[in-house]
């Protein structure tokens, strides 16, 4: 059976780390941290549609660097540290489902964090 099933992949990138400051921008391996995440995410076969969620001007950059569709600005009071993940998520369905990109049956979040 082909799955049909539409799924949303958001990397949540955003700038006020408290232990490593500006970490999704530091290289890694001869790129950013985020750059990571994207990669593997665009190589995901059954992702639908990819974003990467930030308040960061240059984690927004980096990302529009690989695809001009890919970043998401992210509001400021959505991306504390004590904000939820359901929040980045919410605002990421409602952006995209208000440009005509939705419904997503499924939403995957790819830690930036986690590069490998």
């Amino acid at each position: 059976m082909t799955s049909t099933l539409r799924t949303l992949g958001i990397i949540p990138a955003r700038a006020g780390s408290k232990r490593l400051p500006r970490k999704n921008v530091l290289p890694l391996g001869g790129k950013p941290l985020v750059a990571w995440s994207i990669e593997a995410a665009r190589g995901a076969q059954r992702l639908t549609r990819l974003v990467v969620s930030s308040d960061d001007r240059e984690v927004l950059d980096i990302a529009a660097s690989y695809d001009e569709r890919l970043p998401l600005a992210r509001p400021a009071e959505l991306a504390t540290d004590t904000s939820l993940p359901i929040e980045f998520v919410r605002h990421a369905l409602e952006t995209l489902e208000g440009q005509g990109e939705g419904p997503f049956d499924a939403v995957v979040i790819v830690q930036p964090s986690s590069p490998l």
